[in-house]
């Protein structure tokens, strides 16, 4: 039980305790940690004495903190539920909370490395049939490992930041803003303790590496994607904006009660891919300008985020403290359970009412919202709104 007021009963409770940074009125990016409508300051709680954290917490954002590995993380927020929990601690720690409208969220972290995976059977399948009618929904190797690709850490951005309207090539000849303007509903997962060179991490290490969990916007240009991804997979349809959750919440945040059985795989993978297939029971809603259009469920994925780190790291690639890798599109068997406006509308052919109007794909204006909730647990939101194109 929390003596913050208004905080008991959200999904922003003791027992969920988000990191982000923020800048109040002054200036100064400050770490802090959400509770209620408030932020509490973690910077000025280092600098008080009241939280030891090797002064990583005093920093503009959580880089060092999430260096620092799952034993600090683990006696910081223990030190912090005590904080916010005991009344005894009310004098020294109510001043150090900032309400949540006198503030300015930015990135919490600096994105290393972004990956991308595509770990969804019935997106893959959707997309399958859309891009490739009369084919194969699933290429042969799908079911034998995660699908993914390198993705763009520097246009990695907060929730709020504005979309501009992508450029480039729809086909031969033809160059200009793109008309097919899409999202892809996602989550992602922020690595903390980095790895060596050379040593592949097991999936069974998964809680040692990875800090936290955000959710995750992936906006897609589809005629520029369709044009470009043969041989190789996606590029500028894909690199110029991921939006993120201004919130990180730990894993040590979800309960027992936050993790439900991952889809049974067939044919059996490879013994470095046999997990414990834990997925975390997390409901997606997808807001397209206040109107809910989807509702995807993260249960249904099929590879884990614990299959996807050991894949990635097979070969002997390093973590890094702040890489980021994203489950892919989150899509469920329903049609009002997609996580992309591709599949929504089936490329277009069928469009959406949205307010009233036929809608397909994102005109400029248009504001999408992703939140998720798991148990009493509620995830950042994450909030981008579509501006024009640069001419």
């Amino acid at each position: 039980m929390t003596w913050v007021p208004g905080a008991a009963g959200s999904g922003y409770d003791l027992n969920h305790l988000p990191y982000g940074v923020v800048v109040p009125s002054d200036g100064q990016a400050r770490c802090a940690v959400r509770i209620g409508d408030v932020a509490f300051d973690l910077a000025a709680a280092e600098a008080a004495g009241l939280i030891l954290a090797a002064d990583s917490l005093r920093a503009p954002n959580l880089d060092a903190f999430l260096a620092l590995g799952p034993a600090h993380w683990s006696a910081v927020r223990a030190r912090i539920t005590e904080l916010l929990g005991d009344p005894a601690h009310r004098a020294d720690v109510e001043p150090l909370l900032l309400p949540l409208a006198t503030v300015t969220n930015v990135l919490a972290w600096t994105v290393a490395d972004y990956v991308d995976f595509y770990s969804s059977e019935h997106h893959a399948s959707n997309v399958g049939q859309i891009f490739r009618p009369g084919g194969a929904a699933l290429l042969p190797n799908w079911k034998h490992l995660p699908i993914g690709y390198h993705g763009r850490a520097g246009t990695v951005v907060v929730s709020g930041t504005p979309v501009v309207r992508p450029s480039g090539q729809r086909a031969a000849d033809d160059f200009g803003p793109c008309r097919r303007l899409d999202i892809e509903a996602e989550v992602g997962f922020v690595v903390g303790a980095g790895s060596t060179m050379g040593e592949p991490v097991p999936w069974q290490r998964f809680a040692d590496h990875v800090f936290g969990v955000v959710l995750l916007n992936d906006w897609s240009a589809r005629d520029i994607q369709a044009w470009e991804y043969q041989p190789l997979g996606p590029f500028l349809g894909k690199s110029f904006a991921t939006s993120v959750s201004a919130w990180i919440t730990p894993l040590a945040a979800f309960g027992a009660q936050a993790w439900t059985a991952a889809p049974v795989q067939d044919p059996p993978v490879l013994p470095y891919l046999d997990d414990d297939r834990r997925a975390l029971d997390l409901d997606i809603a997808v807001e397209w300008n206040e109107t809910t259009v989807s509702t995807p469920p993260f249960r249904t994925m099929y590879w884990t985020p614990a299959q996807q780190l050991a894949h990635l790291t097979v070969n002997g690639a390093s973590l890094r403290t702040g890489d980021l890798y994203a489950s892919g599109t989150v899509s469920g068997p329903e049609r009002g359970q997609v996580g992309s406006f591709l599949e929504l509308t089936w490329g277009g052919k069928e469009p959406v009412m949205v307010k009233g109007e036929e809608r397909a794909f994102l005109a400029d204006g248009d504001t999408v919202v992703l939140r998720a909730r798991v148990a009493d647990i509620e995830l950042g939101p994450v909030v981008g709104t579509v501006f024009p194109a640069h001419v």
